[in-house]
């Protein structure tokens, strides 16, 4: 989008003509200068008062109490004491200081972020199987070009709505869109056919695809046996996987399996999407493998218009999983157990790589550690509201509560910020320059419209003075990555880019070749670029895959039940989802008049048989409990949903809080929780 100053000193957005939206906006990115100068914008620190109240303080007291807190939980517990929680809508710069950050100035190897709840199985499915972790491993622009489309837990037509012109455009020349989703959404309604799985059976139903393309001869058994390895295991796997057991278990009916394999089999080319829906499991990674498997023995991914990819949920959630806001990862997306990946960084940031502490944990057990007797005392929050969007929210809740130490920068006061002990004022994106990636793997530049209210500062400022003040160790260059000495934590996000650039260098997600000046003349560029005079990678896997032996691995999967099984005393299926007016947790969408008005508040949608077996009528208050907590919002009645299944969005706190019922059974693989199903009973509040 571009933003201008008008004559009368309003700020307007206008779309900017782009591959990848067209000059198309979503509600949110029309409204999205309304909460620039907006009332309940903080400009001033917060510090809680001894009787408990968040009052006015200068930025110089704010700092104190958290450099004094910091110490304080360190000297009595340990470096590891002390936490840190980013988020997926920082800049490539934000996201990578943090996580210097944390590891060169707290020395604590606590740190991860609110994507792990986002992408990360997607991303475990995609490093295992093809050895790298981009969303979308070819141009969105493929995507109307491709002759079959099957989008699998997706509903970009409320979510992504830019993204469903490219749709569109592979409706018009004739193209296929299969939908599997357990609602018949948006997007849904416009796919030539859905399929409606119970939640928690899309592994099934894709090791039921590959059954049939197997017992159809639709496999490329040349592109196989060229480029891939682990077939036979999988082909032994899914000879289990009859279409009409899958019927009984899922719910999809013969016919529709038939017609999905059919359709992706013997298309010229075709395109396998995942997202949430599908990912957002305790068995996540292993569903995500699943399609990945029907992608390869299709022989798609590296083929003109052809592929999987993974869409990704927030404004930077490719970027900001690669430079180190992940507990396992350095920047790159370099493993932090890697001696290699450590030496190389550590050459960046000037420090002994014996200094770099080790991996931590995933987000939620993180979260669910905080207070405990061996788990941190404080914890920093840059850019996330867990209080909403975490699962089982109120423990979670309960956990930031009990914390000698809780600091929250942001630029309006969350549900999170709320029980702070000290909140900074942060400038908002139309304040600060930076990059972000977006989910095709093309870095993007993103420009300063004005200068930051007074009293308000950057992450990467709070960042420094939080590192001085905490005597953060001066860079000492050694080795062939290290560049020329700079400040400890620069505020500059040109500086952090360059060094960022260095860091990444033969890693994973290359960075090396990217400049500002040359997302500027290019319209972005696309990692991996290690040569700034050479290619960047649009498009990946054309003739090979980064793994060791360059070919992709299959991995052998079974579907297993959700983590929580319906009962007597919960007898139905709860999942959860976005609305098109609202955003993640809502702190900021909620605050905006028109999206306001368009989704006022949180709702349960019902199908009308269950409705009426409950007595429930159409906008009476319903009360959602499972084993953690429960929601209470109007009931929606939609026969658009299966009957055996309630559906909530998670944008709105308090008593509508849909993450209050959520389960927290984590993907042994990924740490992603399981928010997409749990057993759940309903009544008439």
């Amino acid at each position: 989008m571009v933003l201008r100053d008008t004559d009368d000193g309003r700020i307007e957005v206008q779309p900017r003509q782009f591959p990848t939206n067209r000059g198309g906006l979503c509600q949110k990115g029309w409204t999205a200068a309304d909460l620039l100068d907006h009332p309940d914008r903080l400009t001033t620190p917060l510090v809680r008062d001894p009787s408990g109240t968040l009052r006015p303080a200068t930025w110089a007291a704010a700092l104190d109490r958290i450099v004094d807190g910091l110490r304080t939980v360190q000297r009595a517990h340990g470096r590891d004491a002390v936490a840190v929680f980013g988020g997926g809508g920082l800049t490539n710069e934000k996201a990578y200081a943090l996580g210097k950050f944390a590891r060169v100035a707290l020395r604590t190897r606590h740190i991860d972020y609110n994507g792990r709840w986002c992408m990360s199985s997607a991303a475990a499915a995609g490093l295992r199987a093809f050895g790298v972790d981009r969303g979308l491993p070819f141009p969105l622009t493929d995507l109307g070009r491709t002759d079959t489309l099957l989008l699998v837990g997706a509903n970009p037509a409320e979510t992504m709505p830019p993204l469903m012109r490219h749709v569109t455009d592979q409706r018009a020349r004739g193209g296929r869109l299969i939908v599997v989703d357990p609602r018949l959404t948006a997007t849904a309604r416009q796919a030539d056919l859905h399929l409606q799985p119970l939640p928690g059976t899309d592994l099934a139903v894709a090791n039921a695809l590959l059954h049939i393309a197997l017992t159809e001869g639709l496999i490329d058994r040349e592109y196989v046996a060229a480029r891939t390895e682990g077939f036979d295991a999988v082909r032994r796997t899914v000879a289990e996987y009859w279409p009409a057991e899958v019927e009984r278990l899922s719910g999809v009916p013969v016919a529709d399996l038939e017609a999905t394999a059919r359709a992706l089999g013997t298309a010229g080319s075709a395109m396998i999407l995942t997202a949430r829906g599908a990912e957002q499991h305790a068995k996540g990674v292993d569903t995500v493998s699943a399609y990945v498997n029907l992608a390869l023995a299709l022989g798609l991914p590296g083929r003109p218009h052809s592929g999987y990819g993974c869409l990704t949920g927030q404004g930077n959630g490719q970027g900001g999983r690669e430079h180190g806001q992940k507990s396992d990862q350095l920047p790159g997306y370099r493993k932090i157990d890697d001696p290699a990946a450590r030496a190389h960084v550590a050459g960046v940031w000037g420090v002994d790589p014996a200094e770099l502490p080790g991996p931590g944990v995933p987000a939620y057990q993180l979260l669910d550690s905080l207070g405990t007797p061996d788990g941190p005392r404080a914890l920093l929050v840059f850019g996330s509201n867990p209080v909403v969007s975490a699962p089982r929210a109120a423990r979670v809740e309960s956990r930031l509560r009990g914390l000698d130490l809780l600091v929250v920068a942001d630029f309006l006061r969350s549900e999170t910020a709320e029980l702070a002990d000290v909140v900074l004022p942060v400038a908002q994106w139309a304040e600060e320059d930076g990059t972000m990636t977006n989910l095709e793997g093309r870095v993007l530049r993103r420009r300063a419209l004005r200068r930051p209210p007074p009293g308000v500062r950057t992450d990467l400022t709070v960042l420094a003075y939080l590192a001085a003040r905490l005597d953060a160790p001066d860079p000492v260059p050694t080795g062939p990555a290290a560049g020329p000495a700079v400040d400890r934590f620069p505020t500059d996000p040109r500086v952090v880019f360059a060094e960022l650039r260095r860091a990444s260098a033969g890693g994973v997600a290359d960075y090396a070749g990217v400049s500002w000046e040359r997302i500027e003349s290019a319209d972005g560029v696309f990692w991996p670029c290690p040569d700034p005079d050479g290619p960047d990678s649009p498009r990946l896997f054309a003739d090979t895959f980064p793994t060791p032996t360059g070919r992709a691995r299959f991995h052998a999967v079974r579907h297993r039940p959700a983590a929580e099984p319906v009962c007597a005393d919960y007898p139905l299926h709860f999942t959860t989802g976005r609305v098109l007016a609202q955003y993640q947790s809502g702190t900021q969408t909620r605050r905006v008049d028109a999206l306001r008005r368009a989704a006022p508040h949180g709702f349960v949608e019902l199908h009308p048989d269950l409705a009426a077996r409950l007595g429930v009528g159409d906008g009476d208050e319903v009360r959602v409990a499972s084993r953690r907590g429960e929601l209470r919002a109007p009931a929606r009645l939609s026969p658009t949903i299966r009957p055996d299944t309630v559906f909530a969005p998670f944008h709105w706190p308090g008593a509508a809080r849909a993450n209050s019922v959520t389960n927290d059974a984590l993907d042994p693989v990924s740490g992603m929780p399981e928010f997409k199903i749990c057993a759940v009973r309903v009544e008439r509040a």
